[in-house]
């Protein structure tokens, strides 16, 4: 027998692939449970909140929190109550039958159940700039940093719903929100549009794309367009900008194994974490294209603990 194929026939009551606040919450919940979890964290650990500085809307932190500290937190408590964590990515899964097999490369693990919290990635633009000023002004997340851009004027840039929502939700704070858009019409339903439009505070520029964004080396001071359709390049004064051009689940691994939406998020039965794969149980952003949030992820991990618990034990576990 091969060494590597060696995590020999253990068979785990639950193994967490992903970490996150949704996967961290599910690990306490289980563990708790005493079932004990095992946690495939990914060499990426903690999700989008690794890229988060100030975490203010998390209940529980008054002053608020950064986003690595937090996960730090909630990563201690799961493995107070032992939870077992291995920092490598999962490279192939069958769920085609129980015990359900999951590969970390060439070493396989059985489970009995299996909780996803993959999480998403934010798409983003793609810029050295954009990347330097993450967190320095930059932000893929209106409702978690808008209340950060007090009085300013700041950038958005995308054409769907989710742009047209958080352009008027930083109308709250910023004294002004441009659209940048590189079309010379929006894809979002026609009253995300008409809402948009007729903000007082909102200016669309139309047939535009950032090609870089400015600043004095510590924060956002402005930003540089190229006209899409005459190629004539500006610049314009910004002290912030949001990217709100979609998330992408972080699914592929599962593709033709469990059922997605046609964007890739895992679908999952109303009300529950259930998959269409008995036993298999999802949580958090790879699920949810709504919400979002730290909090909601969280939630999420807390239901599918508790739906894979009650499972196995209706599987007499």
């Amino acid at each position: 027998m091969n060494p590597a194929d060696n995590q020999n026939q253990i068979v785990e009551n639950v193994i967490i692939i992903g970490s996150g606040p949704a996967g961290l919450t599910s690990a306490v919940y289980s563990a708790r449970a005493n079932l004990k979890p095992l946690m495939i964290e990914g060499e990426e650990a903690g999700g989008q909140l690794m890229i988060t500085t100030d975490v203010e809307n998390y209940p529980g932190f008054d002053h608020g929190i950064t986003g690595p500290d937090l996960i730090a937190v909630m990563r201690k408590q799961a493995e107070r109550f032992g939870t077992r964590f291995i920092t490598r990515n999962v490279t192939k899964v069958d769920f085609s039958q129980r015990p359900f097999k999951i590969w970390v490369g060439q070493t396989m693990y059985q489970a009995r159940s299996v909780i996803i919290s993959t999480g998403a990635s934010a798409r983003w633009l793609g810029l050295a700039s954009e990347k330097q000023y993450m967190n320095r002004g930059v932000s893929a997340c209106a409702t978690c940093d808008g209340a950060f851009f007090k009085n300013v004027e700041v950038g958005i840039v995308g054409g769907g719903d989710t742009a047209m929502e958080e352009a008027n939700f930083l109308t709250r704070f910023a004294s002004k929100v441009h659209v940048i858009h590189r079309r010379d019409s929006f894809r979002a339903s026609k009253i995300m549009q008409e809402r948009t439009i007729k903000n007082p505070k909102i200016n669309v520029l139309w047939n535009k794309e950032v090609t870089e964004v400015l600043g004095d080396g510590k924060v956002v001071t402005g930003l540089r367009l190229n006209d899409t359709v005459t190629g004539e390049k500006s610049e314009m004064k910004a002290n912030g900008l949001f990217i709100a051009i979609g998330h992408k689940p972080n699914t592929a691994l599962f593709q033709g194994v469990l059922d997605m939406d046609e964007n890739g998020y895992l679908k999952t039965k109303p009300g529950t974490t259930y998959t269409n794969i008995p036993g298999v149980f999802a949580a958090g952003d790879v699920q949810d294209h709504v919400y979002r949030q730290a909090i909601t992820a969280a939630g999420t991990g807390c239901m599918a603990a508790i739906d894979s618990e009650r499972w196995l034990e209706a599987q007499g576990v």
